[in-house]
């Protein structure tokens, strides 16, 4: 408002100034009275002394000069004023379209490729503008909605990827109960030791399946963006020993060398588990061979070593295989999504650790950190 009043307030200013000097040039026109004054007493004397015919023609002359007089200051006097009517309108119209016309167009078009879907083109504005304030607020407008757009995707993603990484995780659980029903099925659980064994490693499996099943329909009705982490304190060398004599199933494929310590660690139990299937099924579905495991530790963390005997990751794959839905070239006709390391590298980030993999002489050795017991990790 400031700026629109100083800008009529210049116009006004020029309008007086030139309407000044229209004025002065008059003046300048009326200071010929003087002469005119002469003229009548010269044509007064000659009527006195009886030469009517040349005061006739004196008198005629002063009446055209002043006649001409009167014309020529009309003649300049309107157009001048015409003028300055004329630059004032121009200026103001100018002004105006700079000013006022211009940047409310530029906002009608902001606010088209707005409702186009256009959120990454920035408005630009300056302070000076009578619609700076205006214009920055459209702006940051612009990136609020850009901000929420961004969100409301990673949310989407975030809760697809949670889905299918439960969905993929219910598969473990389902196929240990699986191998123990065929185990029963075949006679193995005659002895009652290994009857009540069996069936509670079974029971133990559903109550997993129950659980996941549980976080799949709390992330489709919450859209959560991450799994929920409940850490707690516990022995690594008994709860391991408790999860691998879940999934062995009969089949003496996995080895756990117990070291001479017993870490604690501090993590939530039930993605621990998950870390521990999910690489073992991984070992048993890809390299098909044995599993080894051991651990490891340093003053913060504890490291768990799973090596299997099979053909490794190729190296043009390694930097990628963490990734979601990233399948190596030799997984040749095995079902997958891509989700099994994946599952294993996001539960140990968000436990405060990480996951590295190395190829071997002859397979592959995937070294999960979780962090010891005390060394709480500032993501959980």
């Amino acid at each position: 408002m400031k700026n629109l009043i100083a800008a009529f307030v210049t116009f006004a200013l020029i309008l007086i100034g030139i309407s000044a000097a229209a004025v002065m040039h008059g003046n300048n026109r009326e200071d010929k009275s003087g002469e005119y004054a002469v003229s009548l007493n010269e044509i007064q004397k000659l009527i006195e002394q009886g030469d009517t015919d040349k005061a006739a023609e004196r008198t005629e002359e002063l009446r055209k000069e002043i006649a001409s007089g009167e014309n020529t200051q009309a003649e300049h006097t309107v157009p001048i004023m015409c003028g300055v009517c004329l630059i004032f309108m121009c200026g103001v119209a100018v002004y105006c379209r700079a000013v006022i016309i211009r940047p409310f167009d530029r906002l009608t078009d902001f606010a088209e490729r707005v409702a186009l879907g256009d959120l990454d083109t920035p408005l630009e504005y300056e302070r000076t503008n009578l619609f700076g304030k205006f214009t920055w607020a459209f702006d940051s407008m612009r990136q609020e909605l850009s901000r929420a757009r961004a969100c409301e995707r990673e949310a989407i993603e975030n809760n697809k990827t949670v889905i299918a990484s439960i969905s993929h995780d219910i598969k473990t659980p389902v196929s240990s109960i699986r191998a123990y029903a065929e185990a029963l099925d075949m006679g193995m659980g005659a002895d009652p030791e290994k009857l009540q064994r069996y069936t509670g490693i079974i029971i133990r499996k559903c109550d997993e399946v129950s659980k996941l099943t549980e976080d799949m329909l709390t992330h489709s009705l919450s859209e959560l963006q991450k799994l929920k982490m409940s850490p707690e304190r516990f022995s690594l060398n008994e709860e391991l020993s408790i999860i691998l004599d879940d999934i062995a199933a009969g089949r003496g494929d996995v080895h756990f060398e117990k070291p001479l310590f017993d870490p604690e660690i501090y993590a939530d139990k039930d993605r621990f588990a998950q870390i521990v299937e999910n690489l073992v099924n991984n070992n048993r579905k890809y390299a098909k061979t044995d599993t080894d495991i051991t651990v490891t530790r340093d003053e913060r963390m504890v490291y768990m070593h799973f090596r299997d005997y099979g053909g490794g990751i190729p190296d043009e794959d390694m930097p990628f295989v963490l990734g979601k839905f990233y399948r190596g070239k030799n997984v040749s006709d095995e079902n997958g999504a891509g989700l099994g390391l994946y599952i294993v590298n996001y539960i140990a980030e968000q436990s405060g650790g990480k996951v590295t993999l190395k190829n071997c002489e002859k397979g592959l050795e995937v070294t999960v950190s979780l962090p010891a017991a005390g060394e709480k990790s500032a993501s959980i």
